[in-house]
């Protein structure tokens, strides 16, 4: 996180004593990244941070995956895969024990869920989570504070952050969910070298919006799930520890290190006289993985542009695109749709379907939104998501345009 803040009590000076109003001491915790050399925040809790009183081991969601043979273009129905949420009583799905793997490799996942129900405490202790929703709201309770939601945030959690989902009443929350083996963060080529976000980004500090206040439960022995790694596949394993007390007793924190949302109408897009790369929409990074948006925008003002993106070869990356508002014109015909993801895979030559360039010759503007991450390791297919896949995807540039032979 790029810039510091100071929610609620602490001491004037860290690693001093910070007493409670009954002359206790609260137990100091450091939460930061890359042992002690990079990023990191000071949490004041009433109990101790470590207690534990039980374990058991807890099956993750399924994490199986095949390799993309042959190698062809894909495209899942997302919603698909939660055709009956709002689910009844008996059937409850909320977006950690929820959600379905789509895509993944050994640096980055992608999972789905419609959620109608409260999550568990959940603590991912592999990397960060950058959760985008897509549709409706609610509330991310966290040992930092509560982060309300809505349609269109980006929600990132640390690494180790403990936190729940609660889904607001009457609507379901959909949520595209990046799981990162390693940390995510604005682009670098965005920040000064203090951090600071530059002119020349498309978003800056005003548009972060982090916890306000404490939030200070007062409960007794509460289990947590935890996502760490471990020998089951994509080389994860889950746990559920039983705590004395509730993880939500911090009373005050400070740091550059926190959960945050930040709101894809809140980017401002980038644009030229002809046809700007895809570079100019990146929003966030990690380890060998680029997360970029397609927001509404004007278009090339060039007189001969020609709006819609040119034919590209992946050299080095997988694309995945998650459709999620507007009209994405270059597909029309292809069946996506509000809730598609298409993957085109390292290898394969993709751009716009049959037509798609002729219709965008005039076009002045784009009401398009989709979240894209290009991945620099080959993605696999998740078995929980394979029964939204549209087996006719790969066909569709030959079919528009003529017969395949």
């Amino acid at each position: 996180m790029p810039y510091y803040r100071r929610v609620g009590h602490v001491p004037p000076k860290r690693h001093t004593q910070h007493r409670r109003p009954d002359g206790g001491l609260y137990y100091e915790e450091l939460v930061g990244e890359e042992g002690f050399s990079s990023d990191s925040s000071l949490l004041y809790h009433e109990g101790v941070p470590s207690a534990l009183v039980g374990a058991r081991s807890w099956e993750l969601p399924d994490q199986r995956t095949v390799p993309n043979s042959p190698l062809i273009p894909r495209h899942f129905r997302l919603h698909a895969l939660f055709p009956g949420v709002p689910a009844e009583p008996a059937a409850p799905v909320d977006v950690v024990t929820g959600r379905r793997l789509v895509l993944g490799n050994a640096d980055v996942r992608l999972s789905y869920v419609a959620a109608d129900a409260p999550s568990p405490l959940y603590r991912n202790a592999v990397g960060d989570e950058c959760v985008y929703v897509e549709s409706g709201g609610g509330t991310v309770e966290t040992t930092f504070g509560v982060l309300p939601v809505r349609s269109g945030d980006y929600v990132v959690l640390p690494r180790g952050t403990t936190h729940r989902w609660l889904p607001d009443p009457g609507a379901p929350l959909r949520a595209y969910v990046i799981e990162a083996d390693s940390h995510i963060a604005p682009p670098r080529r965005y920040l000064s070298r203090y951090g600071q976000l530059l002119e020349h980004a498309p978003y800056c500090e005003r548009d972060l919006h982090g916890p306000a206040e404490p939030l200070v439960v007062a409960e007794g022995e509460t289990e947590v799930y935890v996502r760490h790694r471990g020998s089951g596949p994509g080389g994860q394993a889950g746990t559920v520890h039983v705590q004395p007390r509730h993880p939500f007793d911090v009373v005050g924190w400070d740091g550059c290190l926190y959960p945050y949302t930040f709101n894809i109408a809140d980017f401002e897009p980038i644009t030229g006289r002809v046809h700007q790369p895809p570079p100019v929409h990146q929003v966030f990074e990690g380890r060998n993985f680029v997360v970029c948006n397609f927001v509404p925008r004007k278009v090339d003002y060039h007189p001969l542009a020609v709006p819609v993106p040119y034919y590209h070869a992946n050299v080095d990356s997988d694309e995945v695109m998650f459709y999620c508002g507007g009209n994405y014109e270059a597909r029309r015909g292809s069946g996506i749709g509000q809730g598609s993801v298409s993957l085109h895979p390292g290898g394969h030559s993709h751009g716009p379907q049959p037509g798609a360039v002729e219709r965008s010759l005039d076009a002045e503007f784009f009401d398009e939104l989709a979240v894209m991450v290009d991945t620099f390791r080959p993605l696999e297919l998740g078995l929980a998501g394979q029964p939204s896949e549209d087996p006719e995807y790969a066909w569709t540039w030959a079919r528009q345009g003529g017969t395949p032979s």
